[in-house]
């Protein structure tokens, strides 16, 4: 970093609601209300087992582009 000259950062605290689920895989995360109402997430939620791999997965697609001024 001490030869670069621009620098950026990325805010991802919310990216996993970035990413829509497989439409297979959304009744698997269904949550029934003592109300008899049934909830579905359609978006990637935060804790199943393998959310940060496929957020990871993801991030780095978006990024292969840059990593040539970004290498780690």
């Amino acid at each position: 970093m001490a030869n670069s000259t621009i620098y950026s950062a990325l805010d991802l605290r919310d990216g996993f609601y970035q990413i829509l689920m497989c439409e297979s895989d959304i009744a698997l995360t269904a949550v029934s209300t003592p109300s008899d109402m049934l909830w579905e997430w359609l978006i990637m939620p935060q804790g199943l087992k393998n959310t940060p791999a496929t957020f990871n997965r993801c991030v780095t697609h978006l990024l292969r582009s840059v990593r040539v001024f970004a290498p780690s």
